[in-house]
């Protein structure tokens, strides 16, 4: 059953289309890899899908709410972890827990009793009481991801959970991933890192110059690049006439993408 429905979404700013027709869905339990390089609409989109930038169009809807009509009911059922973190620097581990516990409506005793277990499972119930500035970056991304989930979301979204932490960090936050998933989380992630989809994805979906070019398996993706790889061609003149003669002299398949740009297949 699909959690999430996303249809024809796009983002404009001005004349510049940042994400253009995108159209995916997500299986309830399922790991969602969103991949592209650097400013190709991975952000952009998953501030979309939580409220955090309105959609200039398309639909969005998470198990039968309407995110662009109602966000606010279903940002109850779900948890946001952005690559930058959000939570107070003065304020300790536990303090920020049970701060944004009560953002959502949680009891004292309920959001105190969920920030400790969040603590001891996160490994870091020795450092609950110091502040958050002291942290190490690995230690802030653990925090932040039980930030995310202290209200126990149906989904969680996670902004580039590895970047900029060090690999023994980056391992801890892949395990730690898997177990909110092994425990019914349903996760949609954005990375750049091909190797941490194959770790922890079910399925992947390529965003590149914000349109999404190819969603599958890993496995079924590589496959498939193993077969074909291309390469792609713009320049500032008419080159869409070079197709035939490409074709032709390279024994290619060419594709012309517009005037300017063509792009050529080879085995």
């Amino acid at each position: 059953m699909n959690i999430l429905e996303v249809r024809n979404l796009a983002k404009k700013y001005g004349d510049f289309t940042a994400v253009e027709d995108v159209t995916f869905s997500i299986e309830q339990g399922e790991i969602f890899g969103f991949l592209g390089p650097n400013g190709a609409g991975k952000t952009t989109t998953i501030n979309m899908l939580t409220g955090l930038a309105r959609s200039t169009s398309g639909s969005i809807m998470l198990a039968g709410v309407d995110c662009v009509e109602n966000i606010k009911s279903a940002q109850y059922m779900i948890g946001i972890v952005p690559d930058e973190s959000n939570l107070y620097e003065e304020m300790d581990g536990f303090e920020n827990l049970t701060f944004c516990a009560a953002l959502y409506g949680m009891e004292k005793p309920e959001r105190e009793k969920r920030a400790k277990e969040l603590l001891k499972q996160f490994g870091l119930s020795n450092t609950g009481k110091k502040p958050f500035k002291a942290y190490s970056k690995g230690m802030k991304r653990k925090l932040t991801i039980a930030a995310g989930i202290i209200h126990n979301p149906l989904m969680l979204f996670l902004d580039e959970p590895s970047t900029g932490i060090d690999v023994e960090s980056a391992r801890q936050i892949r395990k730690l991933i898997r177990e909110l998933n092994a425990n019914g989380t349903t996760i949609f992630l954005t990375t750049h890192q091909i190797y941490e989809a194959e770790m922890l994805c079910h399925r992947v979906g390529f965003i590149v110059d914000g349109k999404l070019v190819k969603i599958g398996t890993v496995e079924k993706l590589i496959n498939e690049s193993q077969i074909k790889n291309a390469i792609q061609f713009k320049v500032d003149n008419d080159i869409s006439f070079l197709k035939e003669t490409l074709e032709k002299q390279l024994a290619v398949d060419v594709d012309v993408i517009d005037s300017n740009t063509v792009r050529i297949y080879f085995v």
